[in-house]
C-alpha cells in the first residue's frame, strides 16, 4: 500500500520537472535574446550578423562610452589624469563588481579610468562621471549626445555602469562601432582594454576577461558585461598580420560559452576579411564636452577652462604722444630695407650666441653687414617702466601666428628657460613649431610660448591647467 500511494508522488514531481524544463526554462532564456556582429575594423565593413539591431541590454559594454568620454576630456583638458576626485556616496554604493571605494575618499583619475577598463568596476564608473559631468545623469545626457553624433542610432544609456535599468538599450552594431570608435579615436588609451592586471590605486585588478585575451592569438580588448537581463556580453577585437576584426556578442549563456562564440565569430572574420583593404577610420564626433566651474555639489573637480581664465583686460599698450618736432626717417627705400637685413643678421647673430640645449634650433653664425652711414632712424624715447628684455630660445614657424601663452614668471633665466623646455617636451602636440621667450621683467623672468593661432594657444593652455601647470594667454600685442 505504501508503494501505491508513493507513485503518484513521484509522477507528481516528474511532472513538475518538464513544465521546469519546457516553461521556466526557455522563459530565462528569452531574457537574454542572442546578438552578433562581426566587422573588418580597417574598412567598416560588416562581415556577419545576427539580430544585430535588436534593441539589448547592453550591460558593462557601456563603460565603453563611459571611457572614450574621459579619453576626450583628458584630451580636452577638461580634468588631467592625475586629477584629485573625491568619491560621492552614490558612487560608493554601487553594486558589484566594484573597486570597494568609500564615500569622500580621494583617488586621482587615472586609476579610475584603469580601473573601469579592467575590472569593470561601477563604483569607479560613477566616479568618472560625477568628476567630468558633475551628476551620473548629465553624463548619460552626453554619452547620449556623443552615441548620436557616431551613428548608434538605436542606442540609450541611462547610467555610466551599465546595470539594468529600464531604457538602457543597445545593439551589437551600435556596441561594435563604439569598440572601432575607441580604438581609432584614442589609440594612446586604447592598451588599457588589453591589460592582464592594473594597479588602481588602492589595490591590483584584473580583467574580466583575462582567458581570451590569454588564449586567443592577437586579442588585444575590448570589454565584457553581464547582468541576469543583458547574459553575457562581449566586444573583442584582435589584429593578426595588418587585419583587424572586431566581434561582439549579446546573450551569451555563461563566459566560457562565450568566449567560445567570440573566438569562433573571430575566426569568421578572419576568414572573410580582404588580406589588403584600404584603412577607412571612422570620422570622430563632435566634441561634446562644455566649458563650465566648479562640479555641482563638490563631487570630483572640473578644471577651470581657458575661457574663465583668459586674459579679460586687453594688455595691448596704448599709443604714448609723439612730440611735434619728433625726427622723421629719411632714407631711400633700398636704404631701409638694407638696415632691416643687417639688424635681422644682427639678432640671429645673437640668438646663436646664446648656450645651446636641448631642443633649441642651432643657427649658423652670420656676420652682419655694416649699416648704412647715410640712414637716419626715428628717435623714439624708451618707456621708463616696465622694460623688457627678450631671449629667444628657439625660432618660430608661426606663419604670422601672433597670441601665445605664459606658464610662469621665475627668478632666473636659466629657471624661466628650463620651464620652457620641460613643457615643450610635455606637450609637443599643440606647442609644436611654437616660439620659446623668456622675457625680462623687473619681478622676474617671464617664460612664454608666442606664435600660436588663438584655437592652439587656447588648447594649450587648457590641456596645460588640466595637467596643475599655470597658465593665460596671452593676446596679440599683450606683452609678450
Amino acid at each position: 500500500m505504501k508503494a501505491r500511494s508513493s507513485q503518484p508522488i513521484r509522477w507528481g514531481l516528474v511532472a513538475l520537472a518538464t513544465i521546469w524544463m519546457l516553461i521556466i526554462v526557455p522563459l530565462s532564456a528569452a531574457a537574454a535574446p542572442y546578438a552578433a556582429l562581426v566587422m573588418d575594423a580597417r574598412s567598416g565593413e560588416v562581415l556577419h550578423s545576427r539580430n544585430a539591431d535588436t534593441r539589448l541590454h547592453p550591460a558593462s559594454l557601456t563603460k565603453m562610452m563611459t571611457l572614450y568620454i574621459a579619453f576626450e576630456a583628458v584630451e580636452n583638458g577638461e580634468i588631467g589624469l592625475d586629477t584629485p576626485v573625491r568619491i560621492s556616496k552614490h558612487a560608493a554604493s554601487e553594486p558589484p563588481s566594484k573597486l570597494g571605494l568609500r564615500s569622500g575618499q580621494t583617488i586621482r583619475f587615472r586609476y579610475l579610468l584603469r580601473a573601469a577598463a579592467v575590472k569593470s568596476a561601477n563604483d569607479a564608473a560613477t566616479a568618472i562621471a560625477e568628476a567630468i559631468e558633475g551628476s551620473e545623469a548629465k553624463f548619460a545626457r552626453r554619452m547620449n549626445r556623443t552615441a548620436k553624433a557616431m551613428g548608434m542610432t538605436r542606442t540609450t544609456f541611462k547610467n555610466a555602469h551599465g546595470l539594468t535599468e529600464s531604457g538602457h538599450l543597445s545593439t551589437a552594431r551600435d556596441m561594435t562601432l563604439l569598440g572601432r570608435h575607441v580604438f581609432y579615436d584614442y589609440p594612446d588609451y586604447y592598451n588599457l582594454f588589453s591589460r592582464i592586471s592594473a594597479n588602481a590605486g588602492v589595490k591590483k585588478v584584473y580583467h574580466t576577461n583575462r582567458r581570451l585575451l590569454r588564449n586567443y592569438r592577437g586579442a588585444d580588448g575590448i570589454k565584457t558585461g553581464y547582468t541576469r537581463a543583458a547574459g553575457f556580453n562581449l566586444t573583442a577585437s584582435a589584429e593578426r598580420g595588418g587585419e583587424r576584426i572586431i566581434a561582439t556578442v549579446f546573450g551569451g549563456r555563461s563566459t566560457a560559452t562565450r568566449n567560445a562564440k567570440v573566438a569562433e565569430l573571430l575566426d569568421l572574420g578572419f576568414r572573410r576579411a580582404p588580406s589588403r583593404v584600404a584603412v577607412h577610420k571612422p570620422r570622430r564626433p563632435a566634441y561634446m564636452g562644455k566649458v563650465g566651474g566648479g562640479t555641482p555639489g563638490g563631487f570630483g573637480k572640473k578644471v577651470r577652462l581657458v575661457a574663465a581664465a583668459a586674459v579679460k583686460k586687453s594688455l595691448r599698450p596704448q599709443v604714448r604722444p609723439m612730440p611735434e618736432t619728433a625726427p622723421v626717417a629719411i632714407a631711400a627705400k633700398d636704404d631701409i630695407e638694407a638696415a632691416i637685413k643687417a639688424a635681422q643678421a644682427v639678432d640671429l647673430a645673437a640668438a646663436v650666441e646664446q648656450p645651446r640645449e636641448a631642443g633649441a634650433t642651432v643657427l649658423p653664425k652670420v656676420k652682419p653687414e655694416a649699416r648704412p652711414e647715410d640712414l637716419v632712424l626715428a628717435s623714439v624715447q624708451q618707456p621708463a617702466e616696465d622694460p623688457v628684455q627678450e631671449v629667444v630660445t628657439r625660432l618660430s614657424t608661426s606663419g604670422g601666428r601672433n597670441w601665445g601663452i605664459n606658464v610662469g614668471r621665475y627668478p632666473s633665466q636659466y629657471k624661466a628657460r628650463k620651464v620652457l623646455l620641460k613643457t615643450a617636451l610635455n606637450e609637443m602636440s599643440t606647442l609644436d613649431g611654437s616660439l620659446r621667450k623668456v622675457v625680462k621683467r623687473r619681478a622676474g623672468f617671464d617664460a612664454n610660448f608666442m606664435g600660436l593661432t588663438r584655437e592652439t594657444a587656447d588648447l594649450a593652455c587648457r590641456r596645460l591647467q588640466a595637467k596643475q601647470v599655470t597658465c593665460f594667454m596671452i593676446e596679440p600685442g599683450g606683452g609678450a
